[in-house]
């Protein structure tokens, strides 16, 4: 597998992690299929639909909106190459604490709905030959550091689902990589006060891993990939 153009969809792509790795897949000549809550939002930055970019409405917690974008990546460039799960919410849920409703939304939003999208998109991925998808799961999908735990689980989760797909996926020529960041300089993390954005990760960063992961051949899969701005003392 070399780095000929490949067509990958991005979920969450507004901002954040999401925009950092469609920048660079773009930069090296990738065709994006950005999936947004508000594409005339991220129209007003990676500009109008082209060749090579196609900006379609998504909303993680519409179980019909997977579907209808991958129906729509299809028609425009006829094939699905990959696929960055990258839409997600943090919001605090601890043990002791915090509202059942939200348990309920970071379970519906972190890990349904990358589920389903990856369901959505499995056919065309295994066609590709050499598929790939890449889940934003989070260094608390692996330790448990913070009090946060529905975060935790949600994350858990998610570095379960990866690995799903892997299994599912191998025989068909899908590689599935969980990125799991500590913290990374983003709205998401707005809140963090002690340690600050400049030594946290730089988003721009895990869009070069992220772009370095889908273009490795089949023979170079990745399963997990842990990204650190400070030392862990469990990894």
């Amino acid at each position: 597998m070399g780095t000929a153009a490949k067509v990958v969809m991005i979920s969450g792509a507004s901002r954040g992690i999401g925009a950092a790795v469609a920048h660079e897949l773009r930069a090296r000549g990738h065709r994006l299929s950005l999936g947004v809550r508000d594409p005339a939002a991220v129209r007003a930055v990676f500009g109008p639909d082209a060749d090579d970019l196609l900006i379609h409405a998504y909303e993680a917690a519409d179980p019909a909106s997977p579907d209808a974008w991958v129906a729509a990546t299809l028609a425009r460039f006829g094939r699905i190459d990959g696929l960055v799960a990258n839409a997600g919410i943090a919001p605090f849920v601890g043990l002791e604490s915090g509202d059942l409703a939200e348990l309920d939304r970071l379970w519906e939003i972190d890990v349904k709905a990358p589920f389903l999208l990856i369901r959505a998109a499995f056919p065309a991925l295994k066609t590709a030959g050499e598929g790939r998808v890449v889940t934003v799961a989070s260094l608390s999908g692996k330790r448990v550091m913070g009090l946060n735990t529905g975060y935790q689980m949600a994350k858990h989760a998610v570095v379960a689902l990866t690995h799903s797909v892997r299994r599912h996926g191998w025989e068909h020529g899908i590689r599935a990589t969980a990125l799991c960041p500590g913290f990374v300089a983003t709205d998401l993390t707005a809140h963090v006060t002690d340690l600050p954005a400049e030594a946290m990760t730089d988003p721009a960063d895990l869009g070069r891993l992220v772009a370095t992961v889908i273009e490795l051949p089949n023979t170079a899969g990745v399963a997990e990939l842990l990204v650190n701005c400070r030392y862990e003392h469990m990894l």
